[in-house]
């Protein structure tokens, strides 16, 4: 299932602790500039080429983080 979380939402997971994986697709520039506490980096690009390495099985709760700079 695939659902969309606010900023609040994903906050409140961090305070409670939760297990999840944190993935931002960011440039890799801009992720070396900055990115969330605990996140991996996918970037765009990418994304067919590492996600098979790099994510678990498809059961775990991910958490994808998309910058936008509108």
């Amino acid at each position: 299932m695939v659902a969309t979380i606010s900023r609040d939402e994903l906050k409140a997971k961090f305070d409670r602790g939760e297990k999840f994986l944190l993935v931002e697709t960011l440039s890799k520039t801009a992720y070396a500039h900055a990115h969330l506490p605990g996140a991996i980096n996918l970037p765009p690009d990418q994304v067919a080429e590492l996600a098979p390495q790099i994510l678990p099985a498809k059961d775990a709760d991910i958490v994808v983080y998309c910058a936008s700079f509108t």
